[in-house]
């Protein structure tokens, strides 16, 4: 089974290496301005080649045996869908009324992939079925907001993906779905080994779109399929959740244009306290290492306490961000 991952790492690792490559030559540069976290023009758009690195990991799974899920393969399709439009709004730029408008396809397309036909939902999925889907579109949403320093978002997903898929296995679940959150796991293995502080290769909207949405997406799938409950998403994506969520309703609240780019977020503001990315990239692991990954482990084994560990999971980060808010 760790061969599959092992697969998407080193292909992700090659394709994004090679991507460079030609991004130098053909000078696809991030150049830096007054809102940039990095100093020297960079490659952007890494976020390509590393999906491209997981298509090729599904067609190795498909070729030889493993059942990762037709649902999920679907989802995958979705996903390469927003990279294209990644791929040209990184180019030319896309209004933003467009843009959201095709998130919201995928999401839609993406509830039933991930929860069954809308005819075989219990009233309770009905119910709740304008949340899940609020909550999947401001996800594709706020992982592009948080993909703003070198390493985190990219350590983000590894963490997240591949706590879920040991959740799955320790617990007896459906090999096939954890082989589909290593492999997404993997990939940005591979690509992290470009965008490590000091990143030498940027993900763009290509990779950090179709990363919100395949994390959703994900866990969406493992709740729909009874192979690990939602709140343990919830716990393990908390940091992301929470900076992202907070600073926008501080912003609306202040009276400031959410629409607008800014580095107002609190990594971005913890990065310019620390003098750099990496602290704030293993600030991320040990906040998942000793509060979310034991949180979400008591989620999964206990599910009938499972959302009262989702809000003690935030009550922590939420005076964390109150602060993180004063600094510069």
């Amino acid at each position: 089974m760790l061969s599959l991952p092992l697969i998407a790492i080193c292909l992700s690792a090659v394709a994004c290496g090679a991507y460079r490559y030609a991004a130098l030559h053909w000078r696809i540069l991030d150049q830096p301005n007054h809102r940039s976290s990095h100093a020297t023009p960079t490659p952007h758009g890494g976020g390509l080649p590393m999906m491209l690195a997981l298509c090729a990991t599904a067609l190795v799974a498909v070729l030889t045996g493993w059942d990762i899920g037709g649902n999920y393969l679907w989802l995958l399709a979705i996903a390469m869908g927003l990279v294209v439009v990644g791929v040209v709004d990184d180019i030319q730029g896309l209004p933003v009324r467009v843009r959201l408008a095709i998130y919201l396809l995928a999401c839609l397309l993406a509830l039933p992939l991930a929860l069954g036909a809308p005819g075989t939902w219990p009233p309770a999925i009905w119910w709740a079925s304008p949340l899940l889907l609020v909550g999947l579109l401001w996800l594709v949403n706020l992982y592009n907001f948080m993909d703003g320093i070198d390493g985190l978002a990219a350590t983000q997903c590894i963490l997240a993906a591949g706590t879920a898929a040991l959740l799955v296995l320790l617990g007896g679940g459906d090999a096939g779905y954890a082989l589909a959150c290593l492999s997404l796991a993997g990939v940005h293995a591979g690509f992290l080994a470009w965008n490590w502080p000091p990143a030498r290769l940027f993900m763009g909207d290509a990779g950090s779109v179709s990363t919100g949405f395949l994390l959703g997406a994900l866990a969406l799938l493992g709740a729909g399929q009874g192979a690990l409950p939602l709140a343990c998403w919830l716990i393990l994506l908390a940091g992301f959740i929470t900076d992202a969520s907070v600073t926008l309703l501080w912003r609306a609240c202040t009276g400031q244009d959410i629409a607008s780019p800014h580095r107002l977020h609190a990594y971005q503001r913890l990065s310019r306290v620390f003098g750099g990315h990496r602290p704030v990239v293993f600030l991320l692991l040990g906040l998942h290492l000793i509060w979310l990954a034991p949180l979400a482990t008591l989620a999964a084994s206990f599910p009938e306490i499972s959302s009262y560990l989702v809000i003690l999971a935030y009550i922590p980060l939420l005076p964390g961000m109150a602060k993180a808010l004063r600094l510069g």
